[in-house]
């Protein structure tokens, strides 16, 4: 056993780190860099699902019924697949109407109903109760299996002042104070909270996991070693199996995964983390994967603990709920079994601060103050800061649903494993599930079907569920659950109207879900909604489709900005509410608070921010006392809902035309700066040209000068400059041809000769054509090409061309003396690929695109040799002609290989040459060009 006091203190030590990290988390909110803006943080926020109903109640479902425990996860885990349809839409509404709690959504939907938002809350704190004595139960139980020697009988039950119990329930109640009733925020966002959460979702997982793994591979020999003893153990064989020695019930499985999947989405603890507290939508796409993932980490030694108790103590000798914390504990492992009573403390802190904190919120807004402002103290038109009437109210309420936990877990808690205490909660939470659903999907749905809805299911689930628990405990006469009231057996309510077969939820769950769907519909379909009904069904439902600016606004009368500030001040300050409205006259693009022009559009802000602190219902009815507004009827509504269609219409075309100049504007720019490059590169062509015409014209006059004035010039040195003339001229010729070759490619004009080509006869003859060039530069050409390649149909002087100024651009830039330049050919199925590589300086990877630019010139500009720049671009066009492509790769100081791929044109194009081999460079590998 472990010393109480060292419990006692190790458990203050951790609701201290807690609130540690809570208080930095509000720390760096005030700082605006919010820790709770990450995704992991929501998701893990999110497992506070994970309370001590996963930690010990599931072990002990599992040393009884096997499997049977995981339906309570998998309705959680299917219930993400549909979450960014679903929650993602409970997000975008609540943060749009400022809702704090599932009884404030509800109600803003159906018309902000007070009745409806009141009643929600007592069923709330009526199915919630239980939850609470759930918590409560399990660290009670936990502390009494680590203070008790093995094999003591427990205490005698002390009296109600002298109960640990009762002091755990108020330090909770403390610390929940602590964490969430420390200010007024009209979104009623917790960062510190939220942070804490996430981080003892991490401490009871760790926790948890540590003794699966201690369970597994230190007691045992690993999980087959496990569950092959267990199966040999003739009482335990059942628990591996679903049937249980019995046929498997699938109303049973179904029903208890369609009862976990709605209470993730509607427990006031999942509702506060998962929407209230988002702070991005987009969070919630992490989440949809990390929170299944946790759930099955959680639960993966569940039923291995649940065995491995059972083998050791043997069935039934001690509570398999604690087996988390005996099997450490009775193999001498103290510390672990200190660490999983922590682990255990964090699950059922991390419930009670959420669920303690939203039900308070709930109480506060709809139930006390509804009542509260109807006095004449704190109605209307009394005066006075409310703010710190509503932190009291707040943290009243926190004590006393804690206390109401402590009372049932003193009235029923002892007879009910953990695991059906939390039913009986989820049950009654699955009653907001109509209401809520319908609400955001279907516009039918009204106010008086939701109450009907409510009303019937909640009698049906305290009728079937809730009352046979207790009177199972002994405070309630059990008759009229085994007989039925007045020997009424119809009525019985574990067999209503005489309904067998069905375990006693899946019995509650059928009938009240049944009677609450039956009520909202029907009491629906009764009645057309009001015009506030409507109003509020088109904003939910359509929440989507309209942005913050284009949401219409139902509301029609008179109000000044002299009433509406000191209301605001009312609830959250005078210095909140004065920096709400000069923000607000900000955004209106006025000069100050005074100049705010009193429309529907503030009244609108000013009860938003309201509903965020007393809650939609009652922000309603304290708007509608300082302003004078008009009934609207159904007309009235449809008007205002056409109004915002044309003007979301006119702010959709505007928007449009918009887009239309940005994208005009950008085509304009590229154009004008296109525009501007085709001027340079003309300036640059200019100057090129020039510079190429000027000298070989300065070279031929400065020749011809020298032999007109000098007639008795020697024949040989006349001869000589003759020479040099008309290779000159031969140089302007071919700098015309190719600037007239370029025009004409271009334009289309240019003539084409297509004819069947050997390709490798073509590059064998250009080599021998530039082998003078090459010879000049010390430079070796290879050739590695196949004996035989199909003929292709192309133009062969067009392709000479090509190889031509490939070869004599390579020769350009090879080193002198230590040249080399390979020329390759491979063919495939798709064509033939021409590679010539050399071993010059290479072209930097950011040039690659403009050497085949018009008149650009490789090399720097000191070194650059002579050209106009237009042979690259002449041969892509070429190779384009023909369907091929061309292509460079190089790096900087690798040299360079220009390469091109030229297709098959026909079938007929792919015969054989008829001489193959009739070439002067030898076939096959590494033939050398002759030099």
């Amino acid at each position: 056993m472990l010393s109480p006091s060292l419990l006692v203190g190790a458990a203050f030590a951790y609701l201290m780190v807690l609130f540690a990290v809570a208080w930095y988390g509000d720390r760096r909110a005030a700082q605006g860099r919010s820790v709770i803006g990450n995704a992991w943080v929501y998701a893990l926020s999110m497992a506070v699902y994970c309370t001590a109903w996963t930690y010990f109640g599931s072990v002990g479902r599992a040393s009884t019924s096997g499997v049977w425990f995981l339906p309570i996860y998998l309705g959680p885990t299917l219930a993400m697949i549909i979450a960014w349809m679903v929650v993602r839409k409970m997000i975008r509404i609540t943060r749009s109407y400022r809702i704090t709690s599932i009884a404030d959504f509800i109600a803003t939907r159906y018309g902000k109903s007070p009745t409806l938002a009141g009643l929600v809350t007592l069923i709330t704190v009526v199915g919630i109760v239980p939850y609470i004595a759930l918590q409560l139960k399990a660290v009670a139980s936990g502390y009494a299996v680590l203070t008790t020697l093995p094999g003591e009988m427990p205490a005698p039950a002390a009296p109600w002042w002298r109960d640990s119990t009762l002091y755990v329930a108020l330090v909770l109640a403390g610390f929940t104070m602590v964490f969430g009733t420390r200010h007024l925020d009209t979104t009623e966002r917790h960062e510190g909270m939220v942070a804490a959460i996430a981080f003892e979702s991490v401490v009871k997982l760790i926790a948890f996991l540590s003794v699966g793994l201690f369970v597994t591979f230190a007691l045992f020999d690993g999980p087959g070693d496990l569950f092959a003893q267990a199966l040999a153990h003739d009482a335990l064989r059942p628990l591996l199996a679903l049937e249980q020695g019995r046929p498997f019930t699938y109303e049973q499985w179904f029903a208890l995964t369609v009862l976990s999947m709605l209470s993730v989405l509607f427990l006031p603890r999942q509702f506060q983390v998962m929407v209230v507290e988002n702070v991005d939508e987009r969070h919630l796409r992490r989440a949809m994967w990390v929170f299944p993932l946790y759930l099955l980490l959680i639960n993966l030694f569940v039923l291995p603990i649940a065995l491995a108790g059972l083998l050791y103590f043997g069935p039934g000798s001690t509570d398999a709920e604690a087996f988390v914390l005996s099997l450490p504990l009775a193999h001498g492992w103290s510390g672990l079994a200190l660490f999983a009573f922590i682990g255990g403390l964090s699950a059922a802190t991390g419930m009670v601060i959420v669920e303690a904190i939203a039900v308070s919120t709930m109480v506060c807004n709809d139930l006390v103050m509804p009542l509260l402002l109807r006095t004449r103290r704190f109605g209307a038109r009394a005066g006075g800061d409310l703010t710190r009437l509503l932190l009291f109210i707040r943290r009243a309420a926190i004590v006393a649903i804690m206390l109401l936990g402590y009372v049932y877990f003193h009235v029923a808690g002892e007879a009910y494993a953990l695991v059906s205490i939390g039913l009986i909660s989820f049950a009654a939470v699955a009653q907001f599930a109509p209401a809520a659903l319908g609400g955001m999907f279907w516009k039918g749905g009204t106010r008086n079907g939701a109450l009907a809805g409510l009303v019937a299911g909640f009698s049906l689930w305290a009728w079937t569920l809730m009352l046979p628990s207790i009177a199972k405990s002994g405070w309630l006469d059990i008759g009229f659950v085994t007989h039925g009231p007045w020997g009424t057996t119809l009525l019985r309510p574990e067999q209503l109207f005489g309904l067998t077969g069905l375990d006693n939820l899946t019995h509650s769950l059928f009938w009240s879900l049944l009677a609450n769907v039956g009520a909202y519909v029907c009491a629906s379909l009764w009645r057309p909604p009001s015009a506030a009904e409507a109003s509020q069904a088109l904003l939910f439902v359509d929440v989507f489709e309209r942005t913050e600016g284009s949401r219409p606004v139902f509301w029609r009368g008179r109000a000044q900005v002299a009433d509406l500030l000191p209301l605001v001040a009312r609830f959250l300050g005078a210095a909140r509410a004065q920096k709400l409205f000069e923000d607000y006259a900000a955004g209106s693009g006025v000069a100050g608070v005074a100049q705010i022009k009193p429309d529907a559009r503030l009244v609108q802000f000013v009860e938003t921010q309201l509903a965020g602190a007393i809650g939609s219902a009652s922000a309603r009815v304290m708007v509608a006392s300082v302003v004078e507004e008009e009934a609207l009827d159904l007309d009235d509504v449809m008007r205002i809902l056409d109004e915002a269609s044309q003007l979301r219409a006119y702010s959709h075309a505007l928007e449009e035309k918009s887009q239309s100049l940005e994208r005009a504007t950008a085509e304009l720019r590229a154009a004008n700066e296109q525009l501007k490059s085709l001027d340079r590169l003309k300036d640059d062509f200019m100057s090129s040209v020039t510079h190429e015409l000027r000298t070989p014209l300065t070279s031929i006059r400065a020749l011809s000068e020298l032999m007109v004035d000098d007639p008795q010039m020697d024949s040989a040195q006349r001869q000589h400059f003759l020479g040099i003339v008309v290779a000159e001229t031969e140089r302007l010729s071919r700098l015309v041809n190719q600037v007239l070759d370029m025009a004409k490619i271009e334009s289309g004009h240019a003539e084409w000769h297509t004819a069947d080509v050997d390709l490798r006869a073509l590059v064998v003859k250009a080599i021998e054509t530039t082998h003078e060039v090459f010879r000049e530069r010390g430079a070796e050409v290879t050739l590695d090409a196949p004996p035989a390649v199909p003929t292709l149909r192309a133009d062969p002087d067009r392709l000479t061309q090509v190889l031509l100024n490939l070869l004599s651009n390579a020769a350009k830039f090879v080193p002198r003396g230590s040249g080399r330049i390979h020329v390759r050919m491979r063919s495939d199925d798709s064509g033939i690929t021409v590679e010539v590589r050399d071993n010059g300086p290479g072209v930097p990877a950011a040039e690659h695109a403009l050497v085949f630019e018009k008149f650009r010139q490789g090399g720097d500009g000191v070194n650059r040799p002579q050209g106009t720049g237009l042979g690259l671009p002449i041969s892509r066009q070429i190779v384009e002609h023909f369907g091929g492509r061309m292509w460079l790769e190089s790096d900087a100081g690798q040299g360079a290989c220009f390469a091109f791929h030229l297709p098959w044109q026909t079938e007929e194009g792919r015969k054989a040459p008829a001489n193959p081999t009739a070439n002067p460079v030898q076939g096959g590998q590494q033939g050398g060009a002759p030099q």
